[in-house]
Order: C-alpha cells, then structure tokens, then sequence
C-alpha cells in the first residue's frame, strides 16, 4: 500500500523504529542504549479492528471489554475484577477526570464502564463523579481519595500534545500559570496537595486521536485516523510517551517525511527528569500489546 509523499510502509517501519522513534521526545539520536536501571514502567496497549464500525459509530460493549482486557494485562491479574479491586476500593471516593473538548472528546462509553468498574468494586455510586471543567467545584471531587484520568490524544497548539499528563490542567484555579515554554511546569501541578498520590490510573484514548492541528482549537478530519486502542497504565509520563511515539509515526508515515511535533511536546520528557513523576525513555518502558497488530506504529 503506497502512502502520500512516496514513503511506502516498509519504509517507514526502517525509519520509524530506529533514528525516528528514538527523538520524538527530544532525547539522543543514536545506537541503542543501555536500559535505565530499576523497575520499568508497565503500560497497556490495546486495539480491535471491531470497536469502530465503518460509519464510525462505536462498539461500547467491546470498548468495555478491550478496558477490562487492558486492565488484567497491566496488573496481571486472572479477572478484570481483581485489577480494579488495585485501582479503587469500596472506602474510596473516585473522580473521573474526563476530556469534553467537543471535536474528540472522552467517549460517554468509556466513562460509563469505568463507572461500572469502580462501582463493581464496591464504591457507593454517590461517591463517584466524573467530570472535567468543573472539577474544582463538584463536591465528589473536592472530597476524593482516588482520580482516573482519561482522555483523547490529539496535537494541541501550546504542549505540542494534549495528554493525560495535561489533563488535570482544570485542578488548578489559574491554568495560564503552566502554559510557558510549551507547557513545560505541566509536571508540577501533579505535586499539588489536591493530586499528588491520587491519580491511581491512566488512560490514553486512542481510538481516532488528532496527529496534526494549525492554531488553537485546531480540527480537521483529515487529521484523525480511526487506530482503534487505547493505553493504559499507572505511570502517565510511561503512557504519554508511548502514544506521543505513535501519534510521531503517524505524522511521519502521513507526509511522507520526518514531521516532529510542533511545539515539542518536552512536557513528556521533563515530567520524568524534573518532576520524577515516571519513565519517558522506551528502554524503562514494559509495553504489553494485545489485540489487532496491524499498523500499530510502535
């Protein structure tokens, strides 16, 4: 299958695994490097062909299962159950730290299972919100002992990309205060009282993210791609780095040359060597793949 600007997909798969992945954060180009050292970070990546139809109307039943099959990888557990019962428990008070951004927004049905899960557990449903703008004044989330944090991917004009290390930008009361150097402080908020330890789980929607914006608020369904996943995992610097890889493939694949993101998402990059917050390098990064293979840019 030919692609435009001639890089064919064997080619890209040259390119794209080697030089090209190694600098999508910024970081050195070159041989393979000694692995840092320490625990890797586990991150799930889950995709089904079947989840979008070809009118793009979305499988929320298989939504539900691909989150509850990423959930038992990434904890290894024998039942989804018992990986939630890792994320929350019945003495919690959850908020579910959504996306509403009306081009790409957090699935309903994608809230909704996680609900269920939470729920399942055991959590009293008056104990869980899910919210977005107004988290700083919804009483369950003023209240809340554990935060899941989702949202879509997509370019975004001041961080280069909207990730789920962006998406608790709303906790804060003056949001400009981390827009400088590309969204660089992002990491810091995620130390504020209101945060720090709670956000037990996250999750990277990838079902047609956003791979090139002009401006702010930029849209254009020439842009998105129905990849059909989601990432999942504890460590959100582990889970934004791992899409920002691919959502860099894309770009490269789609103009047919090296495309870095513009501005530089280092709000990646930095979460881990100046907030300590997580891995951005691959090398710490345990990726679990499950599910449809092809073209999974990564």
């Amino acid at each position: 299958m030919s692609h435009r600007g001639g890089l064919d997909r064997r080619q890209f798969f040259r390119i794209g695994g080697g030089t090209v992945a190694a600098g999508v954060l910024g970081g050195r180009v070159g041989p393979a490097e000694e692995a840092p050292k320490g625990p890797k970070s586990r991150v799930v990546l889950i995709r089904d062909e079947a989840v979008i139809a070809d009118d793009g109307a979305l499988d929320g039943v298989l939504l539900h299962h691909m989150l509850n099959r990423a959930m038992s990888g990434l904890f290894e557990t024998g039942s989804p159950r018992d990986a939630w019962k890792q994320v929350v428990s019945p003495d919690d008070v959850v908020g579910i730290k959504t996306n509403v951004w009306k081009h790409l927004p957090t699935p309903p049905e994608l809230e909704a299972a996680i609900r269920t899960e939470v729920e399942g557990v055991g959590v009293d449903p008056k104990n869980v919100a899910v919210d977005d703008r107004g988290v700083r004044d919804n009483p369950v989330f003023q209240r809340a002992t554990a935060l899941v944090n989702v949202r879509p991917l997509r370019t975004h004009n001041w961080s280069g990309l909207g990730t789920c290390l962006k998406n608790p930008i709303m906790f804060v009361p003056r949001p400009p205060e981390y827009h400088g150097d590309s969204c660089a402080p992002l990491g810091a908020m995620w130390h504020l009282p209101e945060l720090e330890g709670k956000i037990r789980l996250n999750i990277l929607v990838m079902l047609t993210p956003q791979f090139h914006g002009v401006g702010p608020h930029s849209f254009s369904k020439e842009y998105v791609w129905p990849y059909k996943g989601l990432i999942v995992g504890v460590d959100p610097v582990a889970v934004d780095a791992t899409g920002a890889r691919i959502l860099r493939a894309k770009r490269d694949l789609h103009f047919g040359k090296p495309s870095p993101i513009s501005p530089p998402a280092h709000h990646i990059e930095l979460a881990d060597t100046r907030y300590g917050l997580g891995h951005a390098d691959p090398a710490a990064i345990d990726l679990v793949r499950l599910g449809w293979e092809d073209e999974a840019l990564i």
